[in-house]
């Protein structure tokens, strides 16, 4: 018997042919052994379901496949709840499967969560990954998503007080999923992934939720790869124009959820009324309800001065690097 933590690693897939075999190597390839692999297919209908059921034959005392019942599909929040119900591990870790790990990243993630008891969730930092194509131009692109953008300082511990503000500063960025490792019991207190969030923010609800019930440790390191590629589903909500309804709907949830666990901060609810307000209004432009957006903007610009400068500063296609110079320059001001 190991004395290791088990690890649950929920890899959730659907018509995932062209990288989940990549990403169930990253898996293979860990230097921390004592994991369990769950692979939850989504009602895929190309190659994808054969890969994965080959894996589970070839390692069946580490590696499961799952699917709903008459291989339906149900959505990522569903099929991560599926693979949640079925995990057995202390710690839990989520990967898509279109993207992968570093070798070392469960072996640091683990040491790390294990040494601060108090922690619910240890999130790091992310390399979003263009250069996977092999293309020597594509390789300038690459950059790592430092985890001090969202709000917090790196290599410490942010209180149950301060987690909502930091999604809410975000304007609607987020630390990655396949960079965090949570203790399942948390996850399973606060019962897992909301459901009906149709493939958007539903990572972002569980971190919420998560972190409003224990202190979430950030550590200024990168573990993962998050691959950068056409048909993935957060490309896909940007071209269509999904993402600010998207996130409306969760900031509708969250004001909500709030309420619920009688959140009382001032500065917090200042802050979600700020932003609401300024995707409805985005979400008005898109509807071409003109007079709507543009009553919604002046009252923006008299009562929410600052959530109009935010969303412009979000919008600037500014090189990542850049962006967190001038972060770090204007917190030392």
């Amino acid at each position: 018997m190991s004395s290791k933590p088990l690890i649950s690693v929920v890899v959730i897939f659907l018509d995932a042919e062209e990288f989940i075999e990549e990403t169930i190597e990253s898996v293979l390839a860990q230097t921390y052994d004592n994991w369990e692999l769950l692979l939850v297919d989504d009602g895929s209908t190309d190659n994808s379901t054969q890969i994965a059921l080959q894996y589970a034959g070839r390692y069946p005392k580490r590696v499961r496949y799952l699917e709903h019942l008459g291989h339906q599909n149900l959505g990522k929040e569903t099929s991560r709840n599926l693979g949640l119900s079925h995990a057995k591990g202390e710690y839990v870790a989520f990967l898509d499967a279109d993207d992968v790990w570093l070798p070392h990243a469960l072996r640091r993630q683990v040491a790390i969560l294990s040494s601060h008891p108090d922690a619910g969730m240890v999130l790091g930092s992310t390399q979003y990954w263009f250069s996977w194509t092999g293309k020597p131009e594509d390789i300038p692109h690459d950059f790592i998503d430092w985890v001090e953008e969202y709000g917090g300082e790196p290599n410490a511990m942010v209180k149950l007080s301060t987690w909502p503000k930091v999604f809410l500063r975000a304007g609607g960025a987020a630390p990655c999923i396949c960079s965090i490792l949570m203790r399942r019991e948390i996850v399973k207190r606060v019962g897992g992934f909301e459901e009906g969030f149709q493939g958007q923010f539903e990572d972002q609800a569980l971190l919420i939720k998560v972190g409003l019930q224990s202190p979430v440790l950030v550590v200024d390191e990168c573990w993962s790869r998050y691959r950068q590629h056409p048909s993935s589903s957060w490309i896909v909500t940007q071209k269509t124009g999904q993402h600010d309804k998207a996130r409306l709907f969760f900031l509708n949830w969250l004001a909500e959820y709030l309420v619920k666990q009688e959140v009382k901060s001032k500065e917090v609810w200042e802050l979600l009324q700020e932003e609401r307000r300024n995707l409805q209004r985005l979400v008005y432009l898109q509807n071409r309800e003109w007079n709507r957006a543009i009553r919604s903007l002046l009252v923006l610009m008299r009562y929410h001065p600052r959530a109009c400068l935010t969303r412009a500063w979000q919008r600037l296609r500014l090189p990542a690097r850049l962006r967190r110079l001038l972060r770090i320059l204007y917190r030392g001001i």
